[in-house]
């Protein structure tokens, strides 16, 4: 009998060790976040609030707490940490005991006493934008035993310690964190245990971590990739063909909302970065390898990123080991390097942008007024972010280097940068800005005296020609006259270093810095002085999930840089961290979603971080190159967004916020439910308002057949919506289900949470059982699908690092079958050894190829062509 009662448990339990977790039914679902094993609630896919470990020696001198979380069985979980400076261990014992309740059983074992501790636990952070609505503010229970959130009546959370902690309290001032410390002043030798229990109530579920929904089979049973990191496993040089030497069409140029050539014709770029160590340190004939392999990936621009970072040996300035006594001088040796990079790529068609400033640092020889007062990194030296905006000694030296920079005579092309029209665009100063991030790096309270007299001086004179309040306006942390004030500012450093670019003649276009770190959109203003907007965005796990009633993702912060009458550019795109097991996804969402928008270029970071030649090669999540899981889908993405196989949006959709709207509150997609619908619709824009304050800022001119919005907490989307469709009918994105599908002539695509699902498009059939996955099929002869001879198939799987992040990565086996109709006579094929084709077995019925996948060998591109060479049986 207790066989019979107990083999059902065994058997469900290796059910779902190995079938992953799909989708929930309710947009509320808590679980454990597997960065730290504490709790986290999300709504539609962002969370609503998050739990961290902060514990505090004396004088709130912050302790690390290194943490360990393992998935034990589904549902199980346990979470080891160790705590040097306070000198105790943590062990914690997770588990979910029902359907709408967590349990945390805590030991924490202390070796030794502390007294005059502030003290330490954990730290809950809400979203402040739920107070107001259908959640309230959280109440703390009595006693010390924890917090509740929401109401007793329907949407409830409840945190509940036994027995009492030594304190619970929230932060003052704050209302949205509460602090649940196991210590308080003293820690006594011995061992202390909780329980914590998490419980839920109405329409909030109790959801896996990500590994449990990805499936918990053991990656070390998947085969391994085959990437070879001198060739590519595709080859689109085709679509660079027309273009080679890169510039040959003369130079870039901002024209409306357009990139152009000089000849007028559109430029549409695909882009990727290469970084730091990559740049200097690859051998020439490696990098002539790599510019032919990035071509044939379908890259046709290329930044040029982290030349001057201090962490980088050697870099622009050259072996900052030995030589950092000064940064006035580049590096022949580094220059030359920079020259032949910039040389092999223009042959390959591939254009090239260069950053001027990413992470330079100064030296007390550096003759930088203030210098003395300026935070200091253990080498004595100081980085300019914030500063360069009220400090001339900056100002000049970020000139002279853009004018040694971009008046080098390359020694390869025989142009100096500046006259190459290969060089596509050029960026004054990486995630810089004043109106958001650094403007509080020269306030009052930061002891920089010379640096601050000149900031309160400048605000104090804006607000004296303005008539605003005098404190308001230097109050940097706060929306209002603060807003316009730091504008201004940031415009008027762009505007000089504008001029002076065009001085030395410059003539591509130049972005003043990047929209980025959830800037809201009163950080866009100042970046107008520029001819592009450029943005950075980052994403995590589930993008296509996102539910856009309250949720934001990694598309939204980018639309959110529409300004009307500039091009967008994105100079930054990826998710973290590394590895996200669905990253095979991302490249598909944004190509789709930037060709539907009209984006005119995406350079995804990064290419690569290290130096490539075969020896000490590594994961990363900034080595795309030798990634499996994001070449899966690059090339893919290449080939849709720089055919258009997409459509533009054939509707506008304009938030046209006024000038008090735009600058007295922070507006982000995180806020904005009408920044998040309209783009699932049409194409998003946004206005620049008539500001008396900036007589600069041009008021948009808004396109008569736009669709016009005031109310940024407008939603386009029915209030009940599971998924929408894009006014061209090609996009279609269900978050519900997350499933995310393309169906247009010359590219068809599903990926997401797809196994099991039946998807039919255009003239393809997926089924896959393989939960999470990429099928994408693609003309490659530009015929339609149907008629094509010639078809790539991309499949993105997971891929996992081994240990120590090492390569090759563990590539999950795609299980399921794909039909395709097709002209009858094509051959399957893929990639065998030494670069042979290999021929593969497909049936062919009724007009259409079956392809199926045994879900024991991995492939992420297979070919399905006529007049097949050299294939091997």
């Amino acid at each position: 009998m207790i066989q019979l009662f107990r083999r059902p448990q065994i058997l469900l339990l290796l059910f779902f060790a190995i079938w992953p977790f799909r989708s929930w039914a309710s947009d509320w679902v808590v679980s454990v976040d597997e960065r730290n094993g504490l709790p986290m609630l999300e709504r539609g896919g962002s969370p609503v609030f998050a739990t961290t470990f902060s514990f505090f020696g004396r004088n709130w001198d912050w302790t690390y707490l290194q943490t360990e979380f393992k998935v034990n069985t589904p549902y199980r979980y346990s979470l080891a940490g160790k705590n040097k400076a306070l000198d105790f261990d943590l062990t914690a014992q997770i588990q979910k005991q029902d359907e709408q309740k967590l349990t945390w059983n805590f030991a924490v074992d202390a070796h030794s006493g502390k007294s005059g501790i502030s003290g330490g636990g954990m730290v809950f952070t809400f979203d402040p934008a739920l107070f107001a609505g259908e959640m309230g503010e959280p109440t703390l229970l009595p006693d010390n035993r924890g917090w509740t959130w929401g109401n007793a009546q329907g949407r409830r959370i409840e945190m509940r310690f036994e027995p009492a902690l030594a304190s619970v309290y929230l932060e003052p001032g704050s209302k949205s964190e509460v602090r649940a410390f196991f210590y308080k002043n003293t820690i006594k030798p011995g061992r202390l245990d909780f329980t914590a229990t998490l419980s839920v109530s109405g329409d909030v579920a109790v959801g896996p971590t990500t590994t449990e929904r990805f499936g918990l089979s053991d990656p070390k049973s998947w085969p391994t990739d085959k990437l070879d990191w001198k060739t590519s496993p595709v080859d689109l040089s085709f679509l660079n063909a027309q273009e080679k030497p890169a510039g040959k069409r003369g130079f870039i140029k901002a024209s409306g909302e357009q990139l152009q050539f000089a000849d007028n014709t559109t430029a549409r770029f695909w882009g990727t970065n290469l970084s730091a160590y990559a740049l200097f340190l690859t051998s020439d004939d490696a990098i002539k390898l790599q510019a032919k392999r990035l071509s044939a990936l379908g890259f046709n621009l290329v930044r040029l990123h982290h030349h001057d970072s201090p962490w980088v040996f050697p870099n622009i300035f050259g072996d900052g080991r030995v030589t950092r006594s000064t940064t006035q001088q580049l590096s022949p040796e580094s220059l030359k390097k920079i020259d032949w990079w910039i040389k092999c790529l223009k042959d390959e068609g591939i254009y090239v942008w260069l950053d001027l400033h990413v992470q330079r640092v100064f030296t007390e020889n550096d003759n930088i007024f203030g210098f003395d007062e300026l935070p200091k990194e253990e080498q004595n030296f100081t980085y300019l972010k914030g500063y360069s905006y009220v400090n001339l000694t900056i100002q000049k030296a970020m000139k002279r280097f853009a004018e040694a920079y971009l008046t080098h005579v390359n020694s390869y092309t025989g142009l100096a940068y500046k006259d190459d029209p290969a060089i596509a665009a050029v960026l004054i100063t990486n995630e810089n800005d004043v109106t958001n991030h650094f403007g509080n790096a020269l306030l009052p309270d930061k002891n920089l005296p010379k640096h601050n007299r000149v900031y309160m001086a400048e605000a104090e004179a804006f607000a004296k020609q303005h008539n605003l309040s005098a404190d308001q306006t230097w109050r940097s942390w706060e929306p209002g006259p603060s807003k316009m004030f730091l504008n201004d500012l940031e415009r008027r450093f762009n505007v000089d270093m504008i001029q002076h670019l065009r001085g030395i003649g410059v003539k591509v276009p130049i972005a003043t810095t990047s929209s980025w770190g959830r800037n809201g959109l009163n950080s866009l203003p100042a970046l107008t002085a520029g001819d592009v907007i450029d943005v950075h965005s980052y994403g995590g796990s589930g993008q296509v999930e996102k539910n856009p009633l309250y949720s934001d993702g990694i598309v939204n912060w980018i639309a959110a840089g529409q300004v009307i009458g500039k091009p967008l550019t994105v100079t930054e795109w990826n998710n973290e961290p590394f590895p996200i097991p669905d990253r095979h996804s991302l490249p598909l969402y944004i190509a789709g979603t930037a060709s539907h928008q009209g984006w005119d270029a995406l350079m995804q970071y990064a290419y690569s971080q290290e130096p490539m030649g075969g020896e000490g090669m590594s994961a990363n999540n900034w080595h795309a190159y030798n990634d499996p899981a994001m070449l899966a889908t690059l090339p893919a993405a290449a080939l849709l967004y720089r055919r258009a196989d997409v459509r533009e949006a054939t509707t506008t959709y304009v938030f046209a916020p006024t000038s008090t709207t735009l600058f007295n509150q922070m507006i982000t997609p995180a806020n904005s439910a009408l920044l998040r619908t309209a783009m699932e619709k049409g194409k998003l824009e946004i206005a620049m308002p008539q500001t008396p304050e900036l007589p600069w800022l041009q008021q948009s001119v808004i396109p008569s057949n736009a669709q016009e919005f005031h109310d940024p907490d407008q939603s386009l989307l029915d209030a009940n919506a599971s998924e929408s469709t894009t006014d061209t009918g090609e996009l279609k994105r269900n978050w519900k289900q997350g499933v995310y599908t393309i169906n247009t002539p010359r590219t068809q695509a599903a990926t997401g949470w797809i196994g099991g699902e039946s998807i039919s498009l255009g003239n393809i059939k997926v089924q896959v059982k393989t939960a999470n996955a990429s099928v994408v099929v693609q003309s490659l002869d530009d015929a339609p699908l149907g008629r094509s001879q010639d078809l790539l198939i991309s499949l993105g799987t997971r891929a996992v690092p081994q240990d120590g992040d090492k390569i090759p990565f563990y590539v999950e086996p795609l299980e399921g079958t794909l039909t395709i109709q097709a002209p009858q006579g094509l051959t399957l094929f893929t990639h065998g050894i030494l670069r042979q084709m290999k021929k593969l077995p497909a049936t062919y019925l009724d007009g259409r190829y079956t392809i199926k996948f045994d879900g024991l060998q991995a492939s992420n591109w297979l070919f399905l062509k006529k007049d097949v060479t050299q294939a091997q049986p």
